[in-house]
This record gives structure tokens, sequence and C-alpha cells, in this order.
């Protein structure tokens, strides 16, 4: 069996995550407190315990998320887990890609909590409040989707931000770039096509100074080779140069997250299960719908930790 092991992006977060493993597994403590010494930051009180708006605030929830997934993944590292040994990919949705990377030793937990913070932190500074927005079409396939953005994508910028699965994509861009691709989906039979509540309109053009602060950050940051090689989201298939890496995640902040393409790509390329870890199972929720051939699983608890433990020993 060839195992893929990949980490949740924004959406999954929910406080609470993260308290049942700091109690738990001492490494999963020392996880957090990494992170929070790192931002200078309780971020982790907050995550176990804070206000929810606070936490849906991009610049706290990107790092948060990542330190959710880091602390599994310290856990399984600590109980013997060689994860170059344990998976022959790794991947992650959006930010997620970061926690990938943290995983694969390619970025160190520290560095990759600063650079979490600053993405999120440029990436609502990009555009004004109220400026842009986000929608999911649920029901059209993506060639569909694509063309109702570029009619829409006239007076006002309109772009695919997101292919996540079969039948869901997301649109970003000009709010009423948005809304006008919201009535051409709805009017094209789409299942469902919804203003998402996100702070920004994220991976669209409108993004480019978030983008440039990225590249100014990650031209500073030491990125190793990663254990295994990355899946990235804007090329949907394997990488492993550090340089290419660096680049990809810059072209990430503008780009289209190729969700679908990158299952698809680790489909043909011998995976047959996919291990999510970090908080909740949106990801696995997806694979089930863009290959059902995959085995998935979400790993985010103390309970499924050892689990994991266990099936990886036999």
């Amino acid at each position: 069996m060839t195992r893929a092991f990949i980490f949740p992006g924004q959406g999954s977060q929910f406080i609470g995550m993260g308290k049942d493993l700091a109690d738990t597994f001492p490494e999963a403590k020392a996880t957090f407190q990494e992170v929070d010494d790192a931002l200078g930051q309780d971020l982790s009180g907050l995550m176990f315990g804070g206000e929810e708006a606070d936490l849906n605030l991009t610049e706290n929830t990107q790092p948060a998320l990542m330190a959710v997934s880091m602390a599994v993944v310290n856990v399984l590292k600590a109980q013997g887990v060689k994860l170059d040994m344990a998976c022959a990919f790794m991947a992650g949705h959006s930010l997620g890609e970061y926690s990938a990377l943290a995983a694969s030793g390619a970025i160190d937990l520290a560095q990759t909590a600063k650079l979490l913070k600053l993405r999120g932190q440029a990436m609502q500074k990009a555009v004004s409040v109220g400026e842009g927005a986000m929608a999911a079409i649920l029901g059209l396939d993506f060639d569909k989707v694509q063309k109702i953005a570029t009619q829409a994508n006239t007076t006002n910028i309109c772009e695919l931000a997101n292919d996540n699965s079969v039948g869901q994509v997301v649109v970003s861009g000009h709010k009423d770039g948005v809304a006008k691709a919201v009535e051409h989906a709805t009017a094209a039979g789409a299942k469902r096509a919804v203003i998402l509540p996100v702070s920004a309109p994220f991976h669209c053009s409108m993004m480019a100074p978030a983008a440039d602060a990225m590249a100014t950050a990650l031209g500073a940051a030491k990125i190793n080779a990663p254990c295994v090689p990355i899946v990235a989201n804007v090329t949907a298939q394997a990488e492993s140069d550090p340089a290419t890496l660096q680049k990809l995640l810059v072209d990430q902040v503008t780009g289209m997250v190729r969700w679908r393409e990158s299952v698809l790509w680790m489909g043909a390329n011998g995976v047959t299960e996919m291990v999510e870890l970090g908080a909740g199972k949106v990801l696995s929720g997806l694979i089930r719908r863009i290959n059902k051939e995959i085995n998935c699983e979400s790993v985010g608890t103390p309970e499924q930790i050892e689990a994991l433990i266990e099936k990886l020993k036999t």
C-alpha cells in the first residue's frame, strides 16, 4: 500500500482543537509552546479556549492549523514513525502545503509559524475589507465553472481559486464579479452557489501584494529538500527542489489550488491511502468524491494517533 500524508487548510479550525493532544502527549504540548514562542503570542490559549472570531482571523487561523498538524507529526516521530518510510508523498491544501513542508523537514517549525503569520497578515492587507469575495459553486463541473468565471471576469475580477473536488469549485475576486458568477452558476443549474464567509478574496490576482510580501519573506527563509516529494498546489505534481518549492509557495498566493488534480495525480502514481493529519476531516471528504478507490482517514485525536501508530507497525 502506497500512502500519502495530507494536511488541512483554512476552514478546518475550531475552538478546542489540539487541546486533547497537548493534554495527552508532551511532544504535542512542546510543539504548541514552540509556536507560541516563535510568534510571541499565546496562540495555543486562543486555540484551546479563546473566541471563535479571533481564531477565524486569517493571521491566527493559518499558524494554528499548522501547529495542530505538526503536533500530530511530532507525536508520530516520538513514537518511532519514520515519515519517509511511512509515506511516498505529502501534500496540503493552501496553507496546508506549509504544514507538509514543515512535516517533511523542508522548513523548521518556528520559521513555518512566522511565515504563516505573515502570510495571513499580508493576505488580509492586500484587499480592503468588503472589496473582495469568494463563492463556492456546487454541482457543476470544472469546465463549466471556468466558463462562468470567464463570463463574470469583465469589468470586475472573477477567477478560479480552488478546484476542490468533483462538483466543488471556488471562485474569487471582486465582490461584484463573484456575485455575477453566482448568478450565472445558478442559471446554469448549480446545486448551490453561495458567497463564502471569508475576509478576503484568496487565490486570485487581487492577492498580488501578498505574493510580493511572501516572495521577500521566502527569499530570506531556509528551505531544505523534503524527506519525500511534496505534491504542490499550483502544479498538481510532485516537487522536491527547494528553489522550486520556494517559487511555488509565492505562486500559490495568487494561483489556483489544484486539489482535485493533486489527488488524481497521486492516485495515478500509486497512492492507495491518504491520511489527513491535523484538525477536522475536510480533505478526507473531498478525496472520497474525487477517487473512491483511495482509502482515506483523518488523524487528529489521541485515539486516532494511537490507532495509526499501531497500523504503521504492522
